[in-house]
């Protein structure tokens, strides 16, 4: 049964939609699609409404993390590699990064891959990503979300191979099919690599993941395409996206994302958003629940000898 919603958490919510219509907005009226941020609207969810620990537990890298990969993705894209080099060097890079800055900040791997996905070419982006993160970060600061929680916490980087390695098997499932822009789908693998990284994981989790994710991508296309107003097709997927978590009984902050990947998407891909969430959400969970089922095995074996 749902908990009903604190006045508190009305407002949280009017102020992170608010947040990502005003993205959607400024991209609408400089009719620079790149300034819109899939990933800013889950990190507004997460941060300014659930304050999930794990994202604002150090406030500095809510800025500094996401800034760095959308960079280092940005000047990868630049170089004269194949799309699949290009897609793999950045996964290498961001979890190098990650691992350096010692971070778990799942939503830099989206912001490190978005610039491949769209193709960006504009500083525009990059301006993007440094102000809406540096907000977000203040608005963590200021209302002092991130006041009592533990500064750091272990971080299981094994894990962190166990996602490029993943990755890198569906890149090249993807590949041979041809059907290879849908290999990474930001999104869905931010949350694969939380998965990962939890110590828990079943198939009722998984099975709810991978609905909720279809589901939003599908309500996000047939929107993108039924109305021609980006504001307002931001507007109606946001409230639809709150009812829908409440109704599933989960917390996804990526749900957020993906009804404004078709505004960066070519409209043939984005149009086959709904089957490639479907597809890579079976393939991924699936893979990360075989993984997290074989470690428990492990573990078990370890406990009897």
């Amino acid at each position: 049964m749902n908990v009903p919603v604190s006045k508190e958490t009305i407002i949280s919510y009017i102020a992170a939609i608010a947040f990502i219509l005003s993205m959607v907005t400024a991209s609408v009226i400089m009719n620079d699609h790149e300034i819109i941020l899939p990933e800013i609207a889950a990190m507004a969810v997460a941060m300014w409404v659930y304050r999930e620990a794990g994202w604002i537990r150090q406030p500095s890298k809510i800025f500094l993390a996401p800034s760095v990969t959308a960079a280092l993705g940005f000047a990868i894209n630049q170089l004269p590699f194949t799309y699949v080099v290009k897609v793999m060097l950045t996964l290498v890079f961001i979890m190098l990064f990650l691992r350096l800055v010692q971070s778990n900040l799942a939503p830099s791997i989206a912001t490190g891959l978005l610039p491949l996905v769209m193709n960006a070419n504009e500083w525009s982006f990059i301006l993007s990503v440094f102000i809406l993160t540096l907000i977000l970060m203040f608005g963590v600061l200021i209302f002092g979300f991130s006041k009592g929680l533990e500064q750091k916490v272990k971080i299981h980087y094994k894990y962190m191979l166990v996602f490029l390695m993943l990755n890198f098997v569906w890149i090249a499932l993807c590949w041979f099919a041809g059907y290879l822009q849908l290999a990474v789908i930001p999104p869905i693998l931010v949350v694969v690599y939380e998965s990962l990284q939890k110590p828990m994981y079943n198939g009722k989790v998984a099975f709810k993941q991978g609905l909720v994710l279809t589901i939003s991508a599908t309500v996000g296309t047939l929107l993108y395409f039924a109305i021609d107003s980006w504001i307002l097709v931001t507007l109606v997927a946001m409230f639809l996206m709150l009812i829908l978590l409440r109704v599933v009984g989960i917390r996804m902050p990526a749900a957020y994302a993906f009804p404004l990947l078709p505004f960066i998407f070519p409209r043939d891909i984005a149009a086959m958003l709904p089957v490639g969430a479907l597809i890579s959400s079976v393939f991924m969970f699936g893979a990360v629940l075989a993984y997290k089922k074989f470690e428990m095995k492990q573990r078990e074996k370890l406990m009897q000898l």
